[in-house]
């Protein structure tokens, strides 16, 4: 008779909230202390404080999408009320809302990042179960 046991062994819970939140400020997923990126967007490839390797991400274009989804949902119904309630001069809008896009852009861009990152920590996705 062949032996059907099933592997039981439950990997430890990895709470996903707490996890995001720590990405989203840039700190590693799993202690929270050590810095997660260096220079802009690179991802470290392992925690300097805890040892967590983080060079399993794929984070890829998505914290892209995502950045062009939250400044496109908050600048759009901004650049219509601003126009049907002040009527500012098209160059005034378009100085003010392009400052504001690139500038929320750049500030976004990081931290969803992280939080992608974070996600996939949190998830045990593409190699992150492996280690501890």
């Amino acid at each position: 008779m062949i032996d059907q046991t099933i592997d039981t062994a439950v990997e430890e819970d990895r709470p996903t909230k707490p996890a995001l939140i720590r990405g989203f400020r840039c700190k590693c997923p799993n202690c929270g202390e050590g810095k997660l990126l260096h220079s802009y967007l690179k991802v470290n490839d392992s925690c300097s404080e805890c040892g967590q390797e983080l060079f399993h991400h794929r984070a890829d274009d998505g914290p892209a999408y995502l950045t062009i989804l939250i400044v496109g949902h908050l600048l759009a119904p901004a650049l219509h009320v601003s126009y049907v309630h002040w009527r500012p001069d098209p160059w005034v809008m378009a100085i003010g809302f392009s400052i504001a896009c690139v500038a929320l852009s750049l500030y976004l861009l990081p931290r969803l990042k992280g939080a992608v990152v974070a996600y996939q920590w949190a998830r045990r996705m593409h190699g992150f179960g492996k280690s501890a």
